[in-house]
C-alpha cells in the first residue's frame, strides 16, 4: 500500500496532466524587466542577481530554439523517451509588445517534444488581451504562468523595491485563474523586517486564492545586489536561518496552506562564487528529503492547520 505524501508535491501535478515524464527547460528569451528600464524603478529589485538562476545553456545571444536544443540534449541522453516545458524564466517574459512575445513563445512549442509553456514574470504585466492569448493556448497545451509575489506585505515589497502591491499580485492570479489558466506563485521566506508570524501569515493569505502551485525558498544574499551591500553595512537587519531552523520554519508554513497547492520547492540553490551566505552547502533534493523526514518526525502534512475564512 503506498504512503499517504505529507505535502502536494508539483511533480505528482504534471504526472496528472501528462502520461509521461517531462523536464523543463529554462530559457533565456532576452526580455528586461519594467524595474530596471525605468518604467517602474531602475536597478532591479534589491536582492536580484539574474546569474543565479540560468543555467550554462540558457543565454540572451543564443535562439529559443539552439536553447531547447542544447537543454534538451543534456536530458535525453538519459531519459530518451521525456518530454518537456519550455520555462521562460529570467526576467519578465510577459514585458514586451504582443507580436514579439507571441512569436517566442510560438517558437518555443514548435521545437519536437516541447508539450507546453511556464511563463516566469511580474504580476504587473499582464494585460487582459495577452490573457486572452492564453487562454486560447491553454485549450490546445499545457500553459502556466508563474508570478514572483516574493511578500504578501506591501511594506516589505517596498523595501525591496519590487514595484508592484500585493493587491497587483491579487488580480494578476484572479484574472489568471478565472480564464482557467494554472497560476502559480514565488514566495522568499526571511526577507527583512518580517516576523517569524508574519512569514508564517503568508501562507493564510495564499490559501484564499486559486493557486495550482507555489516555489518558497530561503531568503540568499547575493554578491552584487544592493541587498547584499545592505547586509554588509548593516548585518543586524537581517535574520538568516539555520537549515534545521528553516526547515521547521516550512513545515510549519505548510500546515497553513491550502492542502490543494502543489509545492514545488522549498529552497533555491545558488551558484557558490556568488552566494554570500547563508551556505548551507545543500542540493534542493538533499534539503528536500530533510524535509520530507522533518513531516513525518512530527506526524503532520500540508494543510493541518488550514481553515477557510467564512
Amino acid at each position: 500500500m503506498a504512503e499517504t505524501k505529507a505535502y502536494h508535491e508539483f511533480g505528482d501535478f504534471l504526472q496528472q496532466r501528462f502520461p509521461g515524464k517531462v523536464q523543463k527547460i529554462s530559457i533565456h528569451a532576452g526580455f528586461t524587466c519594467p524595474n530596471r528600464d525605468g518604467s517602474k524603478g531602475w536597478g532591479g529589485c534589491t536582492y536580484c542577481n539574474n546569474q543565479t538562476f540560468s543555467p550554462e545553456y540558457c543565454h540572451t545571444e543564443k535562439s529559443i530554439t539552439k536553447q531547447l536544443e542544447e537543454g534538451i540534449r543534456f536530458f535525453s541522453r538519459k531519459y530518451p523517451e521525456m518530454n518537456y516545458l519550455a520555462y521562460f524564466q529570467a526576467y519578465t517574459n510577459t514585458y514586451e509588445e504582443m507580436s514579439r512575445l507571441v512569436q517566442k513563445y510560438e517558437e518555443a512549442l514548435a521545437y519536437p517534444k516541447v508539450e507546453g509553456l511556464i511563463i516566469g514574470t511580474r504580476p504587473d504585466c499582464v494585460p487582459d488581451e495577452l490573457l486572452e492569448y492564453f487562454e486560447s493556448l491553454s485549450r490546445k497545451t499545457f500553459v502556466l504562468i508563474e508570478y514572483g509575489l516574493e511578500s504578501t506585505l506591501n511594506r516589505t515589497l517596498e523595501r525591496i523595491n519590487r514595484g508592484h502591491t500585493y493587491e497587483d499580485s491579487v488580480s494578476a492570479i484572479l484574472r489568471t485563474a478565472g480564464r482557467g489558466i494554472p497560476a502559480g506563485a514565488h514566495l522568499i521566506l526571511g526577507l527583512p523586517g518580517e516576523s517569524r508570524e508574519e512569514i508564517l501569515s503568508h501562507a493564510d493569505r495564499l490559501s484564499e486564492l486559486p493557486l495550482t502551485s507555489l516555489k518558497l525558498h530561503q531568503l540568499q544574499l547575493i554578491k552584487n545586489t544592493r541587498m547584499g551591500r545592505e547586509y554588509a553595512g548593516h548585518p543586524e537587519a537581517f535574520h538568516l536561518y539555520s537549515v534545521e531552523e528553516y526547515i521547521d520554519l516550512v513545515i510549519d508554513f505548510m500546515e497553513r496552506l491550502h492542502p490543494a497547492i502543489a509545492v514545488e520547492r522549498f529552497v533555491s540553490q545558488s551558484p557558490k562564487e556568488l552566494l554570500i551566505a547563508p551556505a548551507w552547502g545543500l542540493k534542493n533534493f538533499e534539503f528536500t528529503a530533510k524535509v520530507k523526514r522533518r513531516f513525518k518526525e512530527r506526524n503532520t502534512f500540508q494543510g493541518r492547520l488550514y481553515s477557510p475564512r467564512s
